[in-house]
C-alpha cells in the first residue's frame, strides 16, 4: 500500500477513523486495518455492510440489486464491500455492533496443509487442515480457503472451537458442480496445499451471558454451530441452549452421538432435528417441517425467559424465513446474529 493513493475514511457515529487506497474496498481496508465492521458475503450479495455516505467521491463496483435496491443507491446509500473512494468521505453506518469492533483481529492470510478429508453424509464433507502459524478467531468466524492449485477460493467457516490455533476444521456442504467442493472427493489428498486468509464474520458468539441461546442450522451451516457450542461448553458458561438443525430426511443428520457427548456436559440443553422430507422408510417420530416452522413452534410453547441470543447460520432462504420467526417472539433484533450462505461469485 505504500505506492497507492491513501484517503481517509470517517464512520460516524463511532468516530472511527483510516486509511483506503484507491484500488482497496473499505471493507478490506477495515479489515486490514482490524476495524470490524458488520459484514457478511463481502461479495455485494447480502447487504450487511449497507452503510450511507455522508460526502465524498466513490464508486461502486458491481453489486446485486437485492442487497441494494435502485432506490436506496438514489439516497446515496452504498455497500462497503463494493465502495472505492477517490478522495476523503464519510461514511454513516447504518448498522454497527460495539461487540464486533471490540473484538476486531486484523485479517491475515496463512499457508495451509490439508490434513484429512472424512464423509459425514452423502454431500456433506469435514476438511480438516494445519496452518503454519496460528489463527486467532472467535467461535462463528470463518475464512477464505483457497485451492492453490487450481486457484480457486470459498469461504468457510471453521468447525472447531478457536483453542488450537493452528488446527482448523470446516464441514462443507458437496455440489456436483462446485468448483471448490466438487474436489473434495478424489482429487484432494493429505498435503495439498492451501491458502487461508481471516477471520472475518459478524456471527460470533457472545460471552458471558446468562440468557437463553438458540443455534438454528442447517446443511453446512452445522460448521459455525458447532465451533460455538464447542467454545460455550469449554468456557464453563451455563444457559439454556436449544440446537435446532434442519435436513431433508434422517440420512442427512449426522454428527448426533457427538452432540449427545455436548448434552451430557450442559444442564439445560436440547436438540431439535427437523426433517422437511422424512419418508415412511425413515422411521421418524421427531419434529418435521422446515427449520423455522420447529422454532415458531418451540419457542410458543416453552417460552423462555431472559434476554435470548439467536444465532443462525445456513441457506439464504432459511435465514430469511427465519428472522421474523424470532422477531414475533421477542427476540431483540439486536440480539439476532446470522450467517447467511450466499452463492459463490467467484
Amino acid at each position: 500500500m505504500s505506492d497507492a493513493v491513501l484517503h481517509k475514511v470517517r464512520f460516524e457515529p463511532v468516530g472511527i477513523e483510516m486509511d483506503v487506497a484507491e484500488g482497496e474496498t473499505v471493507l478490506d481496508a477495515a479489515f486490514r486495518q482490524g476495524i470490524a465492521l458488520m459484514h457478511g458475503c463481502k461479495e455485494g450479495q447480502c447487504g450487511s455492510c449497507k452503510s450511507r455516505l455522508v460526502s465524498g467521491d466513490i464508486e461502486l463496483q458491481k453489486y446485486s440489486t437485492f442487497a441494494l435496491p435502485d432506490y436506496e443507491r438514489e439516497t446515496e446509500h452504498i455497500l462497503l464491500c463494493k465502495t472505492h473512494a477517490y478522495s476523503d468521505i464519510e461514511v454513516e453506518l447504518l448498522n454497527f455492533d460495539e461487540d464486533l469492533l471490540s473484538h476486531a483481529i486484523a485479517v491475515k492470510e496463512f499457508d495451509a496443509r490439508l490434513t484429512r478429508i472424512t464423509p459425514l453424509t452423502h454431500d456433506i464433507r469435514l476438511l480438516e487442515v494445519e496452518l503454519d502459524k496460528p489463527l486467532k478467531f472467535w467461535a462463528g468466524q470463518y475464512v477464505d480457503l483457497t485451492l492453490v492449485d487450481a486457484g480457486v477460493t470459498r469461504a468457510f467457516s471453521m468447525a472447531n472451537a478457536p483453542v488450537n490455533g493452528t488446527s482448523l476444521a470446516f464441514i462443507i456442504k458437496k455440489y456436483p458442480d462446485g468448483a471448490f467442493s466438487a474436489q473434495l472427493d478424489g482429487n484432494l489428498q493429505p498435503g495439498a496445499s492451501l491458502k487461508a486468509k481471516g477471520p472475518y464474520g459478524a456471527c460470533f458468539r457472545r460471552e458471558a451471558r446468562s440468557g437463553p441461546m438458540l443455534l438454528i442450522g442447517g446443511g453446512s451451516g452445522m460448521s459455525p454451530l458447532w465451533s460455538m457450542l464447542c467454545d460455550h461448553v469449554l468456557s464453563g458458561e451455563q444457559r439454556p441452549v436449544r440446537f435446532f438443525y434442519g435436513a431433508r430426511t434422517r440420512a442427512d443428520l449426522f454428527m448426533l452421538d457427538e452432540i449427545a457427548v455436548i448434552a451430557a456436559q450442559l444442564s439445560d440443553f436440547k436438540f431439535i432435528p427437523a426433517l422437511s422430507h422424512a419418508t415412511a422408510d425413515d422411521d421418524w417420530q421427531g419434529e418435521t417441517g422446515f427449520v423455522h416452522e420447529v422454532v415458531q413452534r418451540h419457542l410458543r410453547a416453552e417460552s423462555l425467559s431472559g434476554a435470548i441470543d439467536a444465532y443462525a447460520c445456513g441457506p439464504a432462504p432459511m435465514i430469511d424465513a427465519m428472522l421474523p420467526v424470532l422477531q414475533m417472539n421477542n427476540v431483540e433484533p439486536d440480539h439476532i446474529y446470522f450467517d447467511k450462505f450466499t452463492p459463490a461469485t467467484r
